[in-house]
C-alpha cells in the first residue's frame, strides 16, 4: 500500500506546484466522506483456476466509510484534478466454494474472515469543448483523460485457526470520458463524469454526479453518488466488482 501519508505528501506538492505555477487561476480543495457498498466476486488464481467466491453472499464484507481527499485547478478551458478514494471492506462468512490464495486451499463450508483494501489514485485532465459564462447559467462539457492507479490487497484467515494468506496487486488504468458541469448560480452547481478504459483483461467505469453549494463566497458543501465497475486480472489476483454509494463534505475555493 501506498499509505495515508504518501497522499497527503502528493497533495501537498501538487498543492505547491499548483500556487507556483498557476497563481492567478482556481483552485478548488475538497475533503469528503464516502459509504461504499460492494458487489462481485473474488479468486486467488487466474485462468480460471480454483473458484470465485462472492464477495457478498460468501465473504460478507461490510460497507466501506472512508475518508476522501481532491485537489482541482482550473485554467481557461482546461481542469486538471487529484483524488484520492480510499476503499475498505471486511466481513466474515462462510465459503460456499473452495478458494485457493497462494496455492493455500480454504475449502467450502469454511467461516473465514477476509479484508479488501483498495486505495485509488486519480489523475484527471479535462479540456472543456464547451465553456459557456455569458448565459443564465454557466455550461461546461469537455473530454477527460485520466490514469487510475487501483493499489488492491486482499487477506484472508480461516475463523478458528492460524490459517491465512493474502495476495495484492497495483494496476494503473487509463480512462478516458467526458466532465460536465453546470453553474446554476454563483454558489450552486451541478456536476457529473464518466470514464472507462479496458485493455489486458483489467477494466474500469467510474461514474459520479454531485451537487455543489457555496452559502458564502470560497466555502462550501457537496453532496453525490459514485458508481465503480472495477475488473482487476492480474497474477494471482482476480478481481470484479461493483461499488456504489454517497458521497459528500466540505469545499473551499481560491
Amino acid at each position: 500500500m501506498f499509505g495515508k501519508w504518501k497522499v497527503l505528501g502528493l497533495i501537498a506538492g501538487f498543492l505547491l506546484c499548483a500556487g507556483n505555477l498557476y497563481a492567478d487561476e482556481f483552485l478548488s480543495v475538497k475533503a469528503g466522506y464516502q459509504l461504499l457498498t460492494p458487489e462481485g466476486s473474488i479468486a486467488g488464481t487466474i485462468n480460471d483456476i480454483g473458484q470465485k467466491v462472492d464477495i457478498d453472499k460468501d465473504l460478507n464484507l461490510d460497507d466501506s466509510e472512508e475518508f476522501t481527499g481532491e485537489v482541482a485547478l482550473s485554467w481557461g478551458n482546461s481542469r486538471l484534478s487529484l483524488n484520492y478514494v480510499p476503499i475498505d471492506f471486511s466481513g466474515t462468512g462462510t465459503l460456499s466454494e473452495s478458494l485457493v490464495i497462494n496455492g493455500q486451499t480454504f475449502s467450502a463450508s469454511t467461516d473465514v474472515r477476509s479484508d479488501l483494501t483498495i486505495d485509488l489514485y486519480d489523475l484527471g485532465y479535462t479540456y472543456y469543448l464547451l465553456n459557456f459564462d455569458d448565459l443564465p447559467a454557466r455550461v461546461q462539457l469537455g473530454l477527460e483523460v485520466a490514469v487510475k492507479v487501483a493499489d488492491a490487497d486482499f487477506t484472508i484467515r480461516e475463523v478458528g485457526s492460524n490459517l491465512s494468506e493474502s495476495e495484492s496487486v497495483t494496476a494503473p488504468i487509463p480512462t478516458v470520458g467526458a466532465r460536465a458541469r453546470i453553474a446554476l448560480a454563483d454558489y450552486l452547481g451541478i456536476s457529473g463524469r464518466i470514464g472507462y478504459m479496458e485493455f489486458d483483461d483489467n477494466h474500469f467505469l467510474d461514474a459520479e454526479a454531485q451537487i455543489e453549494f457555496s452559502p458564502v463566497p470560497m466555502v462550501g458543501i457537496y453532496a453525490g453518488y459514485r458508481y465503480f465497475d472495477l475488473k482487476i486480472d492480474e497474477e494471482d489476483l482476480f478481481v470484479e466488482t461493483e461499488i456504489s454509494g454517497p458521497f459528500g463534505g466540505v469545499m473551499v475555493r481560491f
